[in-house]
């Protein structure tokens, strides 16, 4: 039988060429002699070869870990080299690449680099890479924004009043929990707070000509920082715009994202199996038990339509009589307004609302702006959505009560609320920190960011302001204010404790008035009845937070950081201006566009707070939405709901997104963990309460910062993303590295 199945084929050519190769003659030569002898039937023969087969690629898949299936003189059987074997190292630096390493040391089957004799197209795409990421690093840096330990309240030191609360759960031992008793909330007492009186302090600031403020240290005469000008901010835009727009780049870089899309495909497809393992081997945690943020999220829709239906229908069955709002020259009580609307509380139903934005509002963002009112009747929404409003803002607080009383039940969601700043008026701060204070609005599961709108203007048309300079002073002098001296305005003091940093919002589709980098005006000069360009906002924003920051960080108080709508429709050069200035964004769907601006998030692992249900509702389909190739590429991407109330149906908006998402890109258990982890880390919550959530070791990043125990993540998983994105910023090194040889080398 050996000799009918194997005389094509001699012996040496069998064991030298053809064995990293399988061959169903060949194989034979594999079994035992007492099977090879015997006289079997051709289908048993058939059956045994194929049995074999299975046997192989089984061990090939696995390895030798755990029980593999018996077969006929299984022990005897030769293990060949398996063709699917993953390399030892997923992307070797280029380095350690075959042609280049100058020892043994490299790693075989694998080549980093894109080109074996490097081109200088390329080289020169690697050195725009680093000049724009220095760039955006020279920006963060000097705003204080990174490195994260620097913020004062990231310090072990740190003190928040009223004290976020501790562990329900002692860690020692961990397969004997023993449940604690929660200490009871606190109820909040502003006299507890602790107000410094910075009166006689030496620094001092001043509005510059530009509309920029300045902070001055009076004992040694001297500027704190030194924020670039418009002109140099204009001038910087146009370098990454340029670079961005050039063919070969966003060739080269949309061959790279491809690459990083198809090396997860091959990862996924390999190790799914041991991800699943190593996650049901973690003890208690799961999906629901980690913890996840809503990164974005505005508070005046931070409830569901049915929470708000049930509320108005409540306080017109029992304060009917309430005084509520001041129209044509009178009072009204609540019971009048709905009379004069011709409408009961049995009247009152989702549809009368009216309040979703799913059907008619797709690029249609003045729609959907109407979608705020409830019935399309503005006065119910200046009574039951507004701070400041004859009420004092008394039913928003108790809505927004009823919404930290329901995160909290839930333990595991927090909330970055979004509240509005207009800039119409210098009392705005004094009048939002008075509200939450007086309506004690304190929860462990909130935090709060500033929203700026970009309406300046509707109102310079209507005489609110009479320059832009107007706007910024209205936003940006109470906080130099109360950071120089908090008895100033010791409310607006104890309420930016819990402000993580500011926002930009409206509707980005608007279209921008493109002028030459050094005909920008100044913030003063700034007078026209035109509204201002998106990246002119974004300057503003950024300049006088770089101050402020500071000034803060000089009298040990939080700083904060920029994190703007951006790349949501419009213009996708918005996003070139966030890239620079700003320490995460929300949205980022137009970052499709720009493949090497992608190519540079992906880079720094600028953090993208993405909405595919607001989009798909607004501007792009959820089949469309980048989401799911952002996070295969390894993008810093985490889920968010923008706004349950026009959005969400359930009483958890943000497992409805997580839901919605994983049944779409079926997503897996571990994939929404790292989604969860990925909103932690772009939160503003304070790094000792971060590691209570992802591990004490989360800011070292990789495995080594990384904690199953907290977040569900497999150890394989982090590896991946890790060495991944290690290996693209070696690239990014090794040619610059390159060069600067090249260059000394002929200067010598």
């Amino acid at each position: 039988m050996r000799d009918l199945l194997c005389s094509s084929l001699p012996e040496e050519q069998q064991d030298d060429d053809y064995q990293p190769n399988y061959d169903a003659d060949s194989d034979d030569e594999d079994l035992p002699k007492s099977i090879k002898s015997a006289h079997y039937s051709s289908s048993q023969d058939k059956f045994m070869k194929d049995h074999d087969l299975k046997v192989k690629t089984f061990e090939a898949l696995h390895g030798n870990q755990g029980s593999k299936p018996s077969s006929p003189g299984g022990a005897n059987l030769r293990r060949r080299s398996s063709v699917i074997d993953m390399p030892h190292s997923f992307h070797p630096p280029p380095s350690q690449a075959p042609h280049v390493a100058t020892n043994s040391d490299y790693i075989f089957g694998t080549n980093a680099l894109p080109e074996e004799v490097p081109s200088s197209e390329l080289i020169q795409f690697y050195l725009d890479v680093k000049d724009c990421l220095d760039l955006r690093h020279k920006y963060l840096k000097l705003s204080l924004q990174i490195p994260e330990l620097l913020n004062p309240k990231n310090k072990p030191d740190w003190k928040i009043y009223p004290a976020p609360p501790k562990p329900f759960y002692k860690s020692k031992n961990k397969f004997n929990q023993v449940l604690t008793t929660p200490d009871e909330g606190e109820e909040f007492d502003f006299g507890k707070c602790e107000i410094p009186d910075l009166s006689g302090s030496d620094l001092y600031f001043i509005l510059n000509d530009e509309g920029v403020y300045e902070v001055y240290d009076l004992s040694k005469n001297e500027k704190l920082v030194q924020v670039p000008n418009l002109h140099e901010y204009y001038n910087d835009l146009a370098f990454i715009g340029n670079i961005s727009s050039d063919g070969p780049t966003k060739s080269f870089s949309f061959k790279r994202l491809q690459y990083l899309e198809a090396k997860w495909n091959m990862y996924y497809l390999l190790n799914e199996f041991e991800e699943t393992k190593q996650s049901k081997a973690n003890p208690h945690r799961d999906f629901y038990n980690v913890r996840k943020v809503d990164t974005h999220i505005h508070h005046s829709a931070c409830m569901n339509q049915k929470h708000l239906l049930r509320f108005i229908k409540y306080k017109l069955k029992t304060e009917p009589d309430e005084p509520v709002i001041f129209r044509d020259g009178k009072i009204l009580t609540l019971a009048e307004v709905f009379q004069s609307l011709k409408l009961s509380g049995y009247d009152l139903s989702i549809d009368t609302l009216d309040m979703h934005a799913h059907t008619d509002t797709f690029h249609r963002f003045d729609k959907f702006n109407l979608k705020y009112n409830p019935i399309g009747e503005s006065r119910l929404r200046e009574i039951f959505l507004k701070t400041d409003n004859f009420i004092d803002g008394r039913y928003l607080a108790e809505l927004t009560k009823q919404v930290m009383e329901d995160l909290e039940s839930s333990k595991y969601q927090m909330n970055e609320l979004r509240i509005s700043i207009y800039g119409r008026s210098i009392h705005e701060w004094d009048k939002v920190a008075s509200w939450v204070i007086d309506n004690k609005l304190f929860s462990h599961n909130v935090r709060w960011l500033i929203q700026v709108p970009r309406l300046y203007d509707i109102y310079k048309k209507s005489g609110n302001v009479r320059s832009f300079s107007d706007i910024v002073k209205n936003v940006f002098e109470p906080l130099f204010e109360v950071s120089r001296n908090p008895k100033s305005h010791p409310k607006l003091h104890v309420f930016l404790q819990r402000v993580v940093g500011f926002d930009s919002v409206d509707d980005e589709s608007k279209a921008d008035k493109p002028l030459p980098p050094h005909k920008y005006p100044s913030a003063m000069e700034w007078n026209f009845t035109s509204n201002p360009p998106y990246s002119y906002y974004i300057y503003y924003l950024y300049a006088n937070i770089a101050s402020l920051n500071h000034l803060r960080l000089k009298n040990k108080f939080n700083t904060f950081v920029l994190r703007p709508h951006c790349g949501e429709a419009g213009d996708p050069h918005h996003l070139i201006s966030a890239f620079l200035t700003s320490y995460g964004i929300s949205h980022g769907i137009l970052l499709r566009k720009l493949p090497f601006i992608q190519y540079l998030y992906y880079l720094d692992q600028v953090g993208l707070a993405m909405s595919p249900l607001s989009n798909n509702a607004l501007f792009l389909t959820y089949d469309k939405n980048p989401f799911y190739n952002f996070f295969k590429k390894g993008m810093n991407v985490s889920l968010s709901t923008d706004d349950p109330l026009q959005f969400s149906y359930t009483k958890e908006p943000l497992i409805e997104e997580y839901s919605v998402a994983a049944q779409i890109y079926k997503l897996s258990g571990v994939d929404m963990c790292e989604l969860a982890k990925n909103s932690c880390i772009q939160s503003g919550w304070e790094a000792k309460i971060k590691m209570h959530w992802l591990g004490k070791n989360y800011m070292k990043g990789g495995v080594e910062g990384n904690d199953i125990e907290k977040t569900n993540v497999p150890d394989i998983r982090v590896l991946f993303r890790e060495e991944t994105l290690k290996s693209e910023q070696h690239l990014v090194q090794y040619y610059n590295e390159m060069k600067m040889k090249s260059s000394s080398e002929q200067s010598s």
